[in-house]
């Protein structure tokens, strides 16, 4: 109950799903009190203005996936790498093989960092949720490690988690994987904006855990000192919905922390 609980109430909170119900809540006080309806009208408008923005996506942004930049050539070396499911979507029909989300970067960059020896395991969490639309699938554990079969890791060199279903779930699992084989220093792949939340929870688990960040929303490029056209700023201000969807993703870090917090597990 608590992962649908987690995935439902959010949709309240984040701009959308916020937007959404006080439209709702407009259009059954509008009939009795049209100011008052007006008013939460230009509420919504201004939430979906603001998660959209352009500078206010990005700020978002990179509040989170800046706090755990690591140069690969400074990465040490560790005993495993933890790749975090994600980016995968299963292979169902009428999909060819298995289709990559801008996460599909996790498994990439750890099968790299294998190949350039950078550990001798790969170790790669994710389960599916069955009532969502992958959960009939293989686990996203297998579908990575064919991933990562595919671009030159060896199946030996491959252990999989592919029961947990939540970045929790991920480290408690993941844990116990590493207990077995006497392991106790590992590289961890996953999102940047997803990572500061992900560190916690495996270092609270007592894993001895390094950052080793991927798919990043927004580079130095995006906060350089330059001049900017005109035109560019009418397009940061017009709403976007890949802003908004990068607003939220932020928002639900931000709100998992808190809740992880909440619940002892960070």
């Amino acid at each position: 109950m608590f992962l649908f609980l987690s995935k439902l109430l959010p949709l309240f909170i984040y701009p959308l799903g916020f937007a959404c119900w006080l439209m709702v809540v407009a259009w059954v006080m509008v009939w009795k009190s049209p100011k008052r309806a007006a008013t939460i009208i230009a509420i919504a408008l201004a939430a979906l203005l603001l998660a959209s923005n352009g500078w206010v996506s990005d700020w978002l942004a990179r509040s989170l996936e800046w706090q755990n930049i690591v140069e690969e050539k400074n990465l040490p070396t560790a005993e495993a790498i933890v790749v975090l499911g994600g980016g995968i979507k299963s292979a169902e029909a009428p999909r060819p093989w298995v289709d990559f989300s801008e996460g599909g970067d996790r498994i990439i960059y750890g099968s790299r960092l294998y190949l350039e020896k950078k550990a001798p395991l790969l170790v790669l969490s994710g389960g599916r949720i069955s009532w969502q639309g992958d959960g009939k699938g293989a686990s996203e554990s297998k579908d990575m490690a064919g991933i990562a079969q595919f671009i030159g890791v060896p199946p030996s060199a491959i252990l999989e988690d592919p029961s947990s279903l939540n970045t929790y779930e991920n480290a408690v699992n993941v844990r116990q994987i590493l207990e077995e084989r006497g392991i106790k220093r590992v590289l961890l792949v996953t999102s940047a904006i997803h990572m500061s939340r992900s560190l916690l929870v495996f270092q609270h688990q007592g894993i001895n855990v390094i950052p080793a960040p991927t798919d990043f929303l927004t580079t130095k490029s995006t906060f350089a000192k330059k001049k900017t056209s005109w035109q560019a700023i009418v397009l940061k201000l017009m709403p976007d919905a890949a802003r908004l969807a990068k607003t939220t993703k932020a928002l639900k870090e931000y709100l998992g922390i808190e809740i992880y917090r909440l619940r002892g597990w960070l």
